[in-house]
């Protein structure tokens, strides 16, 4: 949905831009080239993926400053930066297509590879998937499942799956999450709230975004926008909320009235955008 995000940024040659999920470095890429005595901070929790958007942008790296952390962590780092407030500020939260294609990331259900899945590997200590599969009891297991996943089948699946521990790949986890289920819908994979809940878990995604939505108060300049792209319905009840709230107090200004989805051509092209959606909001003036 590049033309939809360009087009609710209202990026100005001069803005003061934060890509807080740069991934690769797509939206960066061009939201940069609108830039001229303007600056984006460019921000991903992924080091990894960080250092490839750094290079896929290298053409405007006079224009970028980057910075590398979660959510929660950006205010202070933002700061500390000295650039003032932002003009506008953009979170993508899908998960980057070199995480879910890499085996070794454990993200995906569809290629064997370790039960990782965190968002970064920098610090070994970080919990894994492995741990909460392996250690987590059963009833905390089916929480997760639920709580993060909406899996109606949570308590199946944490049965099974602490009944076969050790679990010790993602196709052998898919598999157990997938048993006895009659999927209504044959595209979507049955292990697909399964992974989604223990990749939600393991980061924290969910109250890392609530940190951020909770911090835009002290990042925003007056007029300022905020563009959000979620992909589940969890995430998008927790922005949409948070937006009204800020509406209602007067604090700013919600630019989509109904939530913004992908064409019919752009799935068509990119099956992958099919469940995202985009809202908008414009920071108070006064």
């Amino acid at each position: 949905m590049s033309a939809e995000v360009l087009q609710y940024l209202a990026v100005s040659p001069d803005s003061l831009v934060a890509d807080l999920t740069a991934g690769l470095g797509g939206h960066s890429k061009q939201i940069a080239a609108l830039l001229d005595t303007g600056t984006l901070v460019m921000n991903d929790r992924d080091g990894e993926s960080l250092a490839e958007a750094l290079d896929n942008t290298r053409e405007f790296s006079a224009r970028i400053r980057p910075t590398q952390g979660v959510f929660s962590t950006f205010p202070k780092r933002f700061r500390d930066m000295g650039l003032g407030t932002l003009n506008a500020l953009l979170f993508d939260l899908g998960v980057s297509m070199k995480q879910l294609t890499e085996p070794g990331r454990g993200f995906s259900f569809r290629l064997d590879g370790p039960l990782d899945m965190r968002m970064s590997r920098d610090s070994q200590s970080d919990l894994t998937a492995a741990d909460v599969v392996n250690t987590f009891s059963e009833k905390e297991l089916a929480d997760i499942l639920y709580e993060y996943g909406e899996e109606w089948r949570s308590r199946a699946i944490a049965r099974a799956v602490v009944r076969a521990r050790p679990i010790k790949s993602t196709l052998q986890l898919a598999r157990l999450a997938g048993h006895g289920s009659a999927a209504r819908d044959t595209k979507i994979s049955p292990a697909t709230k399964t992974f989604m809940a223990l990749r939600l878990y393991v980061n924290r995604e969910l109250e890392e975004l609530k940190a951020l939505l909770d911090a835009l108060p002290g990042l925003m300049a007056p007029g300022g926008r905020v563009v959000a792209l979620t992909f589940h319905s969890s995430e998008d009840r927790i922005v949409k909320q948070r937006f009204l709230d800020y509406q209602r107090s007067g604090q700013a200004t919600v630019l989509t009235k109904h939530v913004v989805k992908p064409t019919g051509q752009e799935v068509g092209l990119n099956p992958a955008s099919r469940s995202a959606k985009l809202r908008a909001l414009s920071w108070q003036t006064t």
